[in-house]
Parts: C-alpha cells; structure tokens; sequence
C-alpha cells in the first residue's frame, strides 16, 4: 500500500491544469451544479482503482474530481497554480463537482462559467495585481546544446492485474502498478515508468514531455515557480530522480492526505526546497539533461483572492 501511495504523489505531477485559450466569450453559467466534499484518499480507494481526481469535459457536463479552491481557480482566470495569492486553507478541503453545460457552450467558455460559479457558490472575491516575484528559468545549460532525446514512438505497455484508470477522456491516465514500481500512460504524456531508487530515491522515466510542461511539473518541487526559457520545441525523454522528502512536501503542499507516508491531509504548508542550483536531487537531474535552473526577478501577474467562503451554499 505504501507504493501505490508513493505512486500517486507520483502521478500528482503528471497531472497539470487544463490549458483553455484565451479567446475571451459571452458571460456564461451552469445550468446546474452539485458541489460536494471529495471522499477523502485512502489506500483502499488508490487500490480499488476508484480514484475520482481531475478534469473531464464533454458535450453536456464538466465532471471534476478531488479539486481544492487552490485549484480550481487557477482554472477559472486562466493562470498557473503559483498565480494564486490567498488564504493557505484553500488547499485543504477537497470537492466532487457535477455541472450541466448550457447548450452550445463550448470548451472554451468553462473557465468563465467556473469563475462564476465559484462567485455565487463560494461569494469569491478576487482582484488582479503585478508584482515582482523570485522565479528559476529553466536554460540550455551551455552552446553545444541539451542531452536531451527526442521522443520515440510510442509502443503499446501491457497491463497486468494491477492496472486502473485516474480520471476519463483525454486526461485519463492508465496505471499499471506492478514489479517493483508503475507504468502510467496517457495520449498527451506518452507512458512514464516510476521506479524505487537507491536511498529511497522515486524515479520517473518519461517518454515524451516538452519543455513548457516539463517547467510546470518542477515548480510544485521547488521553491519558486519555473519558466521555461529554453526555447526548445517538439517532446522529449526526461527522467527525474525524486527523493521522498520531496514527495512529501509536494503532498503537504497541495494538502493531500497521503497515508503510509506521514502526510497527514489538510497541512497546506509548504516547506521551502534547497535555493542553490548546484545542490540536490532535482538540480542535479536537470544539469544531467544538459538544462540549468537559474534564479532571477520576474513581473508575474497574480490573482488576489480578497474573500472567499470555505465551504459552498447548499446545492
């Protein structure tokens, strides 16, 4: 059971927020929306396959699973998670959301009708503000270029006993926990093998990530958020040594319970990763990519969150 926990920290970061366009639209709502407290994560529900976690939008309904207010917002301006400035507690609490699309909306308009469900349901008051913030650049480490692997075609993984689904449609993610660590696949990440490693040490191996998602994934793991400035286009192999003091901090983070790793759920906090480049797990993954993290000041746009109510009106 504690593998699997491990695993789905694992698989926590694989799972990025939904990109939409920024087409702006007609003001729209929900038809109807049930908002529910998520069931909490246990090690019975990671092995039942039973997890109901993301973001999953059809014709007629958008369906999301085990989501905090941390983030769901994001989602609803359009921003990165680090974007975000508000009370700690929202990352704690956990919500099941059901809503009906009116007809003809499209993707595209989601985030503004999540926006305004989070003003009616929540009272969320929010305002937008620039402010100069501490980010790492991720940069080509030197003129002769990344050691980096294009992305190979992909070829099919078989599953065996072990094997279940995170989430449905496009974002699904197909987990097939067995000898000794998992194998997830998706159609938008390519298949990612999560191994033990030496001193317990978590490998992720991933066949094809580009460079904009791979910064995003860092940034959770780190102390700051990460941009990526390399330039490079097109999908790549990259693997990431992660220790389990690193885990850890990305579930206290998000406030995720994660039984058998002395996570226990809603300590939002999250502590500070090492500053210096030239020390650690992760720098010294990314410098054996022939990539370096470097540290400067960047205007980043920020979401304030003035007032927000920790739990819904009745559906």
């Amino acid at each position: 059971m504690r593998k699997l926990n491990v695993i789905f920290v694992c698989v926590a970061l694989l799972v990025p927020a939904l990109a939409f366009g920024q087409a702006p639209g007609t003001a729209l709502s929900f038809e109807v929306a049930s908002i529910k407290p998520a069931e909490p994560i246990t090690p019975a529900l990671v092995a039942s396959g039973r997890l109901h976690v993301g973001m999953n939008i059809d014709t007629s309904r958008v369906d999301i699973g085990y989501m905090s207010l941390a983030d769901l917002i994001p989602i609803a301006y359009k921003v990165k998670p680090y974007q975000i400035s508000g009370p700690e507690w929202m990352r704690s609490q956990r919500f099941d959301i059901l809503a009906k699309l009116p007809e003809g909306a499209t993707r595209e308009q989601v985030p503004e009708m999540l926006k305004a469900l989070l003003q009616e349901r929540f009272s969320l008051k929010a305002h937008l503000e620039k402010r100069e913030h501490n980010v790492y650049a991720l940069v080509v480490a030197n003129k002769d270029g990344p050691k980096l692997k294009e992305s190979a075609p992909e070829q099919e993984t078989p599953a065996d006993g072990g094997a279940f689904n995170v989430g449905r449609g496009e974002n699904q993610l197909r987990i097939n926990a067995g000898r000794g660590g998992a194998t997830v696949v998706s159609a938008q990440a390519g298949t990612t093998k999560i191994t033990p490693g030496p001193d317990g040490t978590m490998r992720m191996e991933m066949s094809k990530v580009t460079m904009p998602a791979f910064a995003e994934m860092l940034t959770p793991l780190l102390d700051r958020p990460v941009m990526d400035t390399t330039e490079l286009k097109g999908n790549y192999q990259v693997s990431l040594d992660l220790t389990m003091d690193v885990l850890m901090n990305v579930a206290r983070a998000a406030g995720v319970g994660v039984p058998g790793l002395g996570v226990p759920g809603g300590d939002a906090g999250r502590a500070p990763q090492a500053s210096d480049p030239s020390s650690g797990s992760i720098f010294t993954s990314i410098q054996q990519l022939g990539l370096r993290l470097e540290s400067r000041k960047a205007p980043v746009e920020f979401v304030v969150v003035d007032s927000v109510e920790k739990m819904p009106t009745e559906n």
